[in-house]
């Protein structure tokens, strides 16, 4: 008996190894990472961000509608600063021809030979600032390029690198020297954001920022943490989440109630309702979900509808607001549990 070996200790309880994070939830901790990066430099307006990283996840073009000076280039460079993205900003006149946005071919002289000059167009993010100021002819130039990520120059076609968004602003339509975009131009937008004014607290602390010298709300700050495929496996990553047919049914009844509701002169298409559907999936997927719920789909609406119908000319006359009109619409069609 003195000739047994001692007993062997007892084996360590090893805590269960951590689990690995799912594609959908690294997706999420991007969007929260870009999210708070763009909104420490972009101050109250938190709404506006949140609504143009959707657009951009979804893989679609923002109408950005407000004042002058509230940060609009500001937001498009920040968000252009956290990927390294290409970003270009073309002032849109009166004067502005179609190749000036698009570009155009030289004749060089010394080669003897015609040249393409490419247009601003060619980059990541794309700041169409004061769109409406631009006449149709002009403003029509970007719709091949918004719809097919493509432009045509002289019948030789090229294709734009991968992730794409224009960001629209516009004037309001009642301002002086403003030429409405035609229907089918803001169907081509996926969302339309309205920005409005900070609070006082969030103005003072922008006043101070770029007052001190130092300018902490500045874009220079901002590192690049991500790249244009990250990009990219964002909005494969966001159309892969899940939406039940109960939900798609419900997007398409609010896309159909506003073509037959009284007081409408201009209803969505079919369009709006794929709008819907995709707009929802990037709002589940910021929330951290896999799926869509119809709060998803309600916080699409205004911002995906508001630019797709119109109100009658009595209504518009009265005062009543199209967001009025569609939060009403929001109460009266069921949503399902």
């Amino acid at each position: 008996m003195d000739d047994l070996p001692p007993p062997a200790p007892p084996c360590p309880v090893l805590p269960p190894p951590p689990e690995a994070e799912t594609p959908y939830q690294q997706a999420t901790a991007l969007l929260h990472r870009i999210r708070t990066t763009v909104g420490a430099v972009v101050l109250g307006q938190p709404d506006v961000v949140d609504q143009v990283l959707v657009a951009f996840i979804a893989g679609g073009h923002v109408l950005l509608e407000g004042k002058p000076g509230l940060g609009k280039t500001h937001l498009v460079l920040a968000l252009a600063a956290t990927f390294g993205g290409q970003f270009r900003r073309i002032q849109f006149t009166p004067d502005l021809m179609p190749g000036d946005v698009t570009g155009h071919t030289l004749y060089d002289m010394g080669r003897q030979e015609f040249r393409l000059k490419q247009g601003p167009v060619f980059c990541n993010l794309l700041l169409a600032d004061e769109i409406n100021r631009a006449p149709a002819k002009t403003q029509a130039a970007l719709l091949e390029v918004m719809q097919e990520n493509q432009v045509t120059i002289d019948g030789q076609t090229l294709p734009l690198s991968p992730p794409f968004m224009t960001l629209a602003t516009q004037n309001p339509i009642e301002q002086e020297g403003t030429y409405p975009l035609p229907e089918a131009q803001l169907d081509r937008f996926l969302m339309k954001v309205q920005i409005d004014y900070p609070n006082a607290d969030h103005e003072e602390a922008i006043v101070a920022g770029s007052t001190s010298g130092r300018d902490p709300l500045s874009v220079r700050h901002i590192q690049p943490f991500a790249t244009a495929q990250d990009i990219l496996q964002l909005q494969a990553i966001a159309a892969r989440v899940a939406c039940v047919p109960e939900v798609i049914a419900y997007a398409v009844r609010l896309v159909r109630a506003t073509r037959g509701s009284q007081g409408m002169a201009l209803g969505a298409g079919t369009r709006g309702a794929i709008a819907l559907v995709k707009v929802a999936k990037a709002f589940a997927l910021l929330t951290g979900r896999t799926y869509v719920t119809p709060d998803d789909i309600k916080s699409a609406a205004l911002p995906v509808l508001r630019h797709r119908v119109a109100l009658a000319p009595e209504l518009a006359i009265s005062g009543q607001r199209i967001d009025d009109f569609l939060t009403g619409l929001l109460r009266t069609v069921e949503a399902p549990r």
